[in-house]
């Protein structure tokens, strides 16, 4: 396979702090020979594991790319044993339009592994990743909120893998992230997935959800934050889990274990409408209640359709804008499988 045509101005195994970026050339109407030049930091430090972070691998999700952007201007080399890869921005166009895709391709980079050298400007990222950046990286961690579109309970996620050991390592890892919920996913739409990519590699992978509606809280950054200190530390690169962003000791915080174990999870629209949530996220939910109601834009006097749980458990997601299309997830119930887990067990 050709070389990819991303050079990182970055050298992966030089100690020290290094700022720099992922060069990918794209010629356009404004700049004949230009480049996007997707800003990448590297932190290493002798020996050790290396732990690849990403943000921004959609880009109207915020959590990761504040709380990377922080890490990037403030950890240092003599905090490290190892090696650290931080990408605040994975899908650079699409971040800076603040868009899920790429405003140059329609491009869903979670949709684009493993990616082409010789592809669209999302397939050529997504070739960087899957070939030079993965190889390096013992840990990956991925941090996704909800979008524009969907607002989620605050989570760490891991799948189901075929190899129980990995997926022992991987739950562990979740669980030192340490978010309020550690949720074992099931996806509805796994091709071409970050996720596949780096567990097929035989990687550490945790992902997260830690909110949604297109913006960040003070609350979702702070989760951030800690869980990335929490994911270095237990990965062995960073001496000390807490910080001033995480003022509470992991041996005094817990987290609640999710499961989405079927589709009976998944609550989706069959109507266009005016969208009522009639529970609001991190309630318990019985199967058979009414979750939400979607009512006819079209004409006054229709009765609203009600959308209720196919199971009993906890509203761990829903749609956020206030109109729903046809085919939209109006809301996920999981399963709660054990409650106030420690966090660093």
């Amino acid at each position: 396979m050709r070389a990819s045509p991303i050079t990182p101005t970055v050298d992966f195994d030089r100690d020290g702090e290094q700022h720099g970026f992922l060069k990918l050339p794209y010629s356009r109407d404004d700049s004949a020979w230009g480049a996007i030049m997707i800003p990448v930091t590297v932190i290493r430090r002798g020996e050790g594991p290396t732990v690849l972070l990403t943000g921004g691998n959609h880009g109207d999700e915020y959590e990761g790319p504040v709380a990377l952007s922080k890490l990037a201007g403030s950890l240092r080399a003599a905090d490290v044993r190892g090696r650290v890869i931080i990408v605040p921005f994975m899908n650079y166009p699409a971040f800076r339009a603040g868009r899920r895709t790429s405003p140059i391709d329609a491009g869903n980079l979670n949709r684009s592994f493993p990616g082409k050298p010789d592809g669209t400007v999302t397939e050529k990222i997504a070739d960087y990743f899957q070939r030079y950046l993965l190889p390096m990286a013992d840990y990956v961690l991925d941090i996704h909120a909800g979008g524009r579109t969907l607002d989620f309970v605050p989570f760490a996620a891991i799948h189901v893998l075929s190899d129980r050991d990995q997926e022992a390592r991987c739950a562990r890892a979740m669980r030192a992230f340490g978010a309020p919920y550690s949720m074992q996913m099931l996806e509805l739409d796994s091709v071409g997935l970050f996720d596949s990519a780096v567990e097929e590699a035989g990687k550490v992978f945790v992902s997260t959800e830690l909110g949604g509606g297109g913006t960040s809280t003070a609350a979702s950054v702070a989760i951030a934050e800690r869980g990335v200190r929490g994911f270095l530390a237990h990965a062995g690169v960073l001496a000390q889990a807490s910080n001033e962003a995480a003022p509470v000791s992991d041996a005094a915080r817990t987290t609640t274990l999710l499961d989405m174990p079927d589709g009976d999870c998944f609550t989706t629209s069959e109507h266009h409408g005016l969208l009522e949530m009639c529970r609001d996220l991190g309630e318990m939910v019985e199967k058979g209640d009414v979750l939400a109601r979607i009512h006819d834009v079209s004409r006054t006097g229709a009765a609203p359709s009600d959308y209720v749980a196919k199971r009993a458990g906890l509203l761990a997601a829903r749609h956020f804008p206030g109109l729903v299309q046809a085919g939209d997830t109006v809301a996920v119930v999981a399963h709660v499988v054990e409650r106030n887990i420690p966090v660093a067990a």
